[in-house]
């Protein structure tokens, strides 16, 4: 039995005032996307000359799009700078194909792996920290980037990248963002100079890599000896899913943790809470993963930071097939956008959306939501192949830190950037207290830390 369909709702001359007073006083396409979910609902087109794409957002919509109707759905999409930068990379694939790589990928990042990883994450959280000096300003957004880019490719691909960080840096900023929001969305052919010389820039770093590594795969047991082990990849391949795991995989954890410290520096009740936390689980001592698994209270924050700033704010579809969306008729080659950011702020699941509340998540406390309000790491069966990864990451850089420094936040102010990822821009700014505890350094002795500041990329 066919379902009765609706016009799909869109902007028009009763809504489209508040929606530009929007977008002009905040100056944000957020607010814009706000303003236009509050006046159309959970489902409405953008009527924009080149740029035609269906929103959606809530629970259901969420339920249709990754379970339901997922397989009228296409990831790939061929004109999106996203696909053409990583090519036939995980991220972008679909069917078979997807499920091929992702077996390939998965091993690296099961719970027993990441636990093994444990010393590597505390080594470079140590020399990241010992790089901040007493009473110094620093930015947590670079200092976090920094971060992450040093934990994911030693421990998936075995490579210390403190040498090359500072050469790499401008070029991973320049590919990130190449994939960000702008003009492209409505003219994808729209010529991007300067682009190109970045990407090359880490496509030989990646292939020197990988060229090295068929060279001697002997004794290493990381993502990338995995992907070399299989007859079916080549160079070509295995450059692109290094570059997936590259990009994704530390501009999402950049954005966590970077929006969890400025979130704890804004409400000094919640990071004495989480202080207490670690004081009592850890102390002084070097946090083992039975520890970093009581650690409770700093699980919440996260996952509440997670709600209020999904570092992939929205997913982009393709339709393959003619479909009923929310009872609205879609035709097949529309591009549609799942909004996480409004689902997880829908004042009909989450009570004072706005409000920074790590209660919410408090273990034994009935949910008040189900699994499809909540989509930090996606859903179904294409959930993020790194979510454990991540989760586990963030809890040791925020024990970590907490256990080392206190800080307070200066006076810059902080707006949300819609960029690859949900970030905090221009930076978070942190005033630095280093703890007077007997906390050491956690794996080794650095008899000379490569950075100092907070600007040294």
């Amino acid at each position: 039995m066919q379902l009765p369909t609706k016009q799909l709702p869109k902007i028009d001359r009763t809504n489209s005032s508040q929606i530009l007073k929007a977008l002009l006083t905040q100056r944000s396409l957020l607010a814009g996307m706000e303003a236009m979910h509050k006046a159309l609902g959970n489902i409405f087109a953008i009527t924009m000359p080149g740029f035609k794409p269906v929103v959606l957002s809530g629970q259901a919509a969420a339920h249709e799009l990754l379970v339901t109707n997922r397989d009228k759905f296409n990831w790939r999409v061929e004109k999106d700078p996203v696909t053409r930068l990583l090519r036939h990379g995980l991220l972008v694939e679909d069917g078979e194909f997807h499920d091929r790589l992702r077996s390939y990928m998965q091993p690296a990042l099961k719970r027993s792996e990441i636990d093994e990883y444990l010393p590597l994450m505390l080594q470079y959280c140590d020399e990241v920290i010992s790089s901040w000096d007493e009473y110094s300003e620093v930015d947590m957004l670079i200092e976090m980037r920094k971060l992450a880019l040093l934990i994911l490719m030693r421990t998936l691909f075995s490579v210390d990248i403190s040498g090359d960080l500072q050469d790499l840096w401008g070029s991973i900023l320049r590919i990130l963002k190449y994939i960000s929001p702008g003009l492209w969305i409505v003219n994808p052919d729209l010529p991007r100079p300067g682009f190109q010389a970045a990407i090359n820039t880490i496509d030989d770093y990646l292939y020197a890599i990988i060229r090295e590594r068929r060279l001697n795969n002997q004794g290493y047991d990381d993502m990338l000896s995995d992907l070399i082990s299989k007859e079916d990849m080549d160079d070509d391949l295995i450059r692109d899913q290094m570059l997936t795991m590259l990009i994704a995989g530390h501009d999402t954890s950049t954005a966590l943790t970077a929006w969890m410290l400025y979130l704890l520096s804004v409400h000094p009740e919640i990071k004495v809470k989480a202080q207490d936390e670690v004081n009592t689980v850890l102390g002084d001592d070097l946090p083992s993963p039975e520890k970093i698994g009581r650690l409770h209270y700093i699980e919440q924050i996260i996952k509440e930071t997670l709600r209020l700033y999904p570092p992939i704010h929205a997913a982009n579809r393709e339709t393959n097939s003619d479909l009923n969306l929310q009872g609205c008729p879609v035709g097949r080659g529309r591009r549609v956008m799942f909004s996480y950011y409004l689902t997880h702020r829908d004042e009909q699941v989450w009570d004072e959306p706005e409000r920074f509340d790590p209660q919410r998540f408090e273990r034994g406390k009935p949910r008040t939501y189900d699994s499809f309000s909540y989509l930090p790491f996606g859903g179904g069966p294409r959930n993020c192949i790194g979510a454990a990864f991540a989760q586990n990451e963030a809890k040791i850089i925020l024990a970590r830190i907490l256990q080392r420094v206190d800080f307070e936040p200066t006076d810059s102010k902080i707006k949300i950037h819609m960029g690859a990822t949900l970030e905090p821009r221009p930076g978070v700014m942190l005033r630095i207290f280093h703890r007077s505890s007997s906390v050491e350094h956690s794996t080794q002795t650095q008899s000379e830390n490569q950075y100092t500041g907070n600007s040294s990329v």
